[in-house]
């Protein structure tokens, strides 16, 4: 019998696709020996920043003698924890595609062994239509002037080295288009979800820039990192207001970690800051982990009528500051909760009719600091109105909505009207609406759906479709009427 089982195995092995090393030598050594033990001394310089087991990292994908110092900061931080299996995101830099490849053949190698490729898990990622397929696209070298994509196989020493017996889904990003990274993000949130896996995102940063320059445009997109607004971070690498090879499959990453991930920037350095580095160009290199974020529900975590009447306050005076081309000021004394990051809104009326509302979604910033800079766009930034008057203050009443993070939603009957606000979005389209707007008008709960399509600019009947996807948060809502103030 174990003969049998030594032939089947061995017959498995002989009819196996094996993705062989192809940067071995070139952007790492192909020494066994070595490469074990220049990884190994990159780990020992590194601290474990989080008990926490990581959900996600970010690691750079150059030559380990420029960034493996900053790729074992990341891969640090899973050294102590086990995965069953960890997706490798890269992105495709010698051939072009449309569509996200997942390799279709049996392992990868490096000089260390080879990685079985867990296609069984990855099964759940492929959709019908080919956005996300099996293939060797992007995985094998195109030619025999050309070497097969190096940004994944980098990460695969790294990861023998910090993890046994692991396998991995390997997946090159030949796409731009962020629906289909998006889909991609949602797949491995579900897949995550269900199952112990990690998901690393390969990308170095901006390129070829002179050192302070350099450092100066990955300060940027670190800070949009950090923020975690996936569609943003996109939308602004596009315009080129930051660089990243793999920003695609740093998007996915932060799609499917969740808006509520905790984001923690392990390292960051440039090819210029290794010894006898040409500083006239360099490239910039970024690690980040990803852990589970805790969301608070607002009854939790709620203002006692102190704070609501302090924040009131704060926002009235800050309308009437930035009315009067004057800035507004910082309050003595704040208490906690205000300086916890939380997501609101500042709205203005005048006789009954909306003056202005503007504000943020995500906890972004300290509560404070979003109700005075909300207060000031409220005033004079919203599209809608020309800017407030000083004429008109003795007019305007200020409403602050303070909420909880959004979380998505399969089944809208989980909506309570009054309770939950929605956010509805499509590709790059998306709208809000606050919980009191359905109580102000009578809304029900379709009717609510239909007017926030709307105000996405999309269908109102666009809430049914299988690519829509609808948030809901509650907000604690306080006004002078509602806390007892006269005016």
């Amino acid at each position: 019998m174990k003969k049998i089982i030594i032939i089947l195995f061995l017959i498995v092995l002989l009819f196996s696709q094996t993705r062989k090393p192809e940067v071995a030598g070139q952007f790492y050594t192909a020494d066994a020996k070595k490469l074990k033990a220049t990884i190994q001394f990159y780990l020992d310089q590194e601290k474990v920043q989080s008990s926490e087991k990581p959900i996600g990292i970010i690691a750079p994908h150059a030559g380990y003698v420029y960034s493996g110092h900053v790729a074992s900061a990341a891969y640090k931080q899973i050294q102590n924890h086990q995965f069953d299996a960890i997706v490798v995101l890269s992105p495709s830099h010698r051939i072009g595609f449309d569509y996200i490849s997942i390799y279709n053949g049996d392992f990868y190698e490096t000089p260390l062994g080879k990685i079985p490729v867990d296609k069984s898990l990855a099964k759940s990622l492929v959709t019908e239509d080919n956005d996300i397929m099996f293939s060797d696209i992007g995985h094998l070298k195109k030619d025999v002037f050309t070497m097969g994509e190096h940004a994944l196989e980098i990460q695969l020493p790294f990861i023998q080295m910090v993890q046994k017996n692991v396998k991995i889904i390997p997946i090159v990003i030949g796409t731009q288009s962020y629906q289909k990274i998006e889909l991609l993000g949602k797949r491995l949130m579900k897949l995550r979800n269900n199952h112990n896996i990690l998901i690393v995102a390969s990308s170095d940063l901006s390129h070829f820039h002179d050192y302070e320059a350099c450092k100066q445009i990955d300060k940027k997109l670190i800070n949009a990192v950090k923020t975690n607004e996936p569609k943003s971070f996109y939308k602004n690498l596009n315009k080129n207001k930051y660089e990243a090879c793999g920003g695609s499959c740093i998007t996915a990453l932060m799609i499917a970690t969740g808006e509520i991930s905790e984001i923690k920037i392990l390292k960051y350095a440039n090819s210029g800051d290794i010894q006898g580095g040409d500083k006239n160009s360099v490239v910039g290199y970024l690690s980040a982990a990803f852990y589970e974020g805790k969301e608070k529900e607002m009854s939790e975590n709620l203002l006692t009528i102190d704070e609501q009447k302090m924040i009131l306050k704060l926002a009235e005076e800050s309308v009437k500051y930035y009315v009067n081309g004057l800035e507004a000021k910082v309050p003595e004394n704040i208490p906690p909760i205000a300086k916890e990051k939380r997501g609101a809104f500042v709205t203005l009326h005048k006789n009954d009719q909306l003056r202005g509302c503007i504000g943020y979604i995500l906890p972004i910033k300290p509560l404070y600091e979003t109700i005075i800079e909300m207060a000031e766009a409220a005033a004079l930034r919203d599209p809608r109105f020309n800017p407030v008057t000083p004429k008109e203050l003795d007019d305007v009443d200020v409403e602050v909505s303070v909420l909880t993070i959004p979380r998505v939603i399969e089944d809208v009957n989980v909506i309570e009207v009054g309770k939950h606000g929605i956010i509805i979005s499509q590709g790059y389209q998306q709208g809000l609406l606050l919980p009191q707007v359905a109580t102000e008008y009578g809304w029900n709960r379709e009717t609510f759906l239909k007017h926030t399509c709307n105000k996405a600019g999309l269908p109102t009947d666009a809430w049914k479709n299988k690519n829509t996807e609808i948030k809901i948060f509650s907000a604690q809502v306080f006004n002078r009427e509602s806390l007892g103030i006269e005016k």
